[in-house]
């Protein structure tokens, strides 16, 4: 994912989520080197993944497709390439968030290998106040990731 990206980027986002985004937040994580994926289909960006990796450890930041292609295995490839970033950084370990109310999401992380390991009390902005997280977490020891289930 590159700046130029952005505009289809924020495109999929507002469609997907009810508190996207902002252009900011992309453009920080771009401006602080993460890991930052694009996923194409017919040269139009589908999908993406954001994530950061610094001291041993990686946090998945955002994984997003777009609502027609959402559960059809795209976010499951983006998702597989970003942990493999994260690994050959050096990561010992990966992270991530989700609400409790992405049920799909949940049993893609799970289904991944990602573990339940807490929750952060109104985390996420919400329609009526605020929504909590779950935290979930990979461990990136050598061999889990080429373990990981076939597609």
């Amino acid at each position: 994912m590159r700046e130029g990206d952005l505009d289809a980027v924020l495109a999929i986002e507002h469609r997907a989520y009810p508190f996207p985004w902002t252009r900011g937040t992309f453009r920080d994580c771009l401006l602080a080197g993460y890991p930052a994926l694009l996923a194409l289909e017919d040269d139009r960006p589908v999908g993406y993944g954001v994530m950061s990796v610094a001291a041993g450890e990686a946090h998945l930041l955002n994984l997003c497709t777009t609502p027609e292609r959402q559960s059809r295995g795209l976010g499951r490839h983006v998702l597989r390439s970003l942990v493999l970033t994260a690994r050959e950084r050096g990561a010992q370990r990966i992270f991530l968030e989700v609400r409790p109310s992405n049920p799909p999401a949940i049993a893609l992380y799970r289904s991944e290998g990602f573990d339940e390991i807490g929750r952060r009390p109104r985390y996420y902005p919400a329609v009526q106040g605020r929504e909590d997280a779950l935290v979930m977490a990979m461990e990136l020891v050598s061999g889990e990731v080429d373990r990981m289930p076939p597609l």
